[in-house]
């Protein structure tokens, strides 16, 4: 697939949109009026939910084209079951290490002992609403019913399992799949054609999400909260640290070099905008311009952004044990073991739900006792936390993708070399040199 070309403006312009976000919002929130502040707010999201709702009407056809025409052109359901195992693997791999340092770094920092911040109420609503893990409503989520009403709902685990089958039977058809792939191939293209139109709006988006938050909440919320921000924003850089070495061990320090700078807007636009969807098409375009396959950019990403959300998971960990330690809650080691169990399983059931780490925590808390109002402390700086958690989701599976075609082209059959025909002279000595 031709890549669209890479754009340093677009990241001097993200980043202009970013700090003038920054200046405005504080200004307004300096200047203005709370319910006034509030209403400015209002307006200025409504650019920034225009920008995520294009980006939601290009992912349903990307996905499903560019995922169908990667499978369809491995050329065997034995490669595909191996690219599917190796993906999952190193997803499990990753979610238990970011849980588990989710749950390292918040018991040694312990941002949640004497927080000094009122309590609420042990009975009090957090407005955040619960989902208990149900196995049986999970696994039959992953299925749809009807691939039409999956692309309607962004339903991209769903759009992944039909896009499987759809794929796999295209290998099977043989030639007769050619018009098919020709077809989605061109309804590939053309979505990225649209996300260069797209991403033109980025850093209006990217200012008016930051302008907004900072207009209601203004900065000094992240005074009061400093201990639990900083200590996530530290244990996410620990975590970039692993998920960066682990990809060198595999690629090498060089190959990871290169890919830091080539996901760089994708990982702005998340950031800024705190959501992992809003970055997609350009994490899928970076990648193949780092040099991954479409087959395998197009099998594995989609997969990442349901099993692999690295920073949600690490998020969910982090926020459980610091509202523990904020009501003097003392966890043993092995309920904290059986809290990464249940994280690893609930964060995998709900991908897609709005705000969904939130809904995995407020579902957590119950199984070990602890308040499920503690929500209340953490929502007012959910948003800037949300920031770092999605952008940290690009960085793992950006890595997550590199590796896994690192290790297919490593078992690519080597090309057979064709035989060089010998001159009259070597025919005459009996193919002696």
């Amino acid at each position: 697939m031709p890549a669209m070309k890479p754009t340093n403006s677009l990241t001097r312009w993200i980043l202009i949109g970013l700090f003038a976000g920054l200046a405005v919002g504080w200004a307004i929130n300096s200047n203005v009026p709370a319910d006034q502040a509030k209403a400015i707010a209002g307006y200025l999201s409504i650019i920034t939910d225009v920008f995520l709702r294009l980006i939601k009407m290009i992912i349903a056809p990307l996905v499903l084209a560019t995922l169908t025409v990667g499978i369809a052109h491995m050329g065997s359901g034995g490669a595909v079951g191996r690219t599917f195992v190796r993906t999952l693997a190193w997803f499990i791999a990753a979610s238990i290490f970011s849980l588990g340092l989710g749950i390292l770094m918040v018991n040694l920092l312990s941002p949640g002992v004497g927080v000094g911040l009122a309590l609420p109420a042990v009975d009090a609503a957090s407005g955040v609403a619960t989902k208990t893990f149900d196995l049986k409503e999970f696994i039959g989520h992953i299925f749809p019913k009807s691939i039409i009403e999956a692309m309607a709902t962004n339903e991209v685990l769903q759009i992944v399992v039909f896009s499987l089958f759809a794929g796999v039977a295209l290998i099977q058809m043989g030639a007769r799949a050619e018009p098919i792939n020709k077809g989605l191939d061109a309804i590939m293209h053309m979505m990225l054609v649209i996300t260069g139109y797209v991403m033109k709006v980025a850093p209006f988006a990217v200012f008016a999400a930051i302008a907004s938050s900072i207009a209601v909440e203004g900065l000094g919320i992240l005074w009061t909260f400093g201990k639990f921000v900083g200590g996530f924003y530290l244990a996410l850089a620990v975590l970039w640290a692993f998920l960066l070495g682990a990809g060198a061990v595999v690629l090498g320090v060089g190959e990871v070099k290169r890919l830091i700078p080539t996901i760089r807007e994708p990982f702005l636009i998340t950031f800024a905008t705190a959501s992992s969807e809003a970055a997609y098409p350009k994490l899928l375009d970076a990648l193949e311009r780092y040099g991954v396959p479409t087959r395998i950019a197009s099998f594995v990403l989609p997969l990442g952004y349901s099993f692999n959300l690295d920073g949600s998971m690490m998020y969910c960990a982090f926020a459980s044990i610091f509202i523990a330690q904020a009501y003097g809650i003392d966890l043993s080691l092995g309920q904290e073991i059986a809290m990464l169990g249940l994280l690893m399983i609930t964060s995998k059931g709900i991908a897609g739900v709005p705000r969904a780490s939130l809904v995995v925590i407020a579902a957590t808390l119950p199984y070990f006792n602890i308040p499920e109002a503690g929500l209340l402390l953490i929502l007012a700086v959910d948003h800037f936390l949300d920031m770092g958690r999605s952008a940290t989701n690009v960085i793992g599976n950006a890595v997550a993708t590199a590796v896994i075609a690192k290790w297919d082209a490593a078992e690519a059959p080597a090309p057979v070399p064709v035989p060089v025909p010998l001159t009259a002279k070597e025919v005459a000595s009996g193919g002696q040199g």
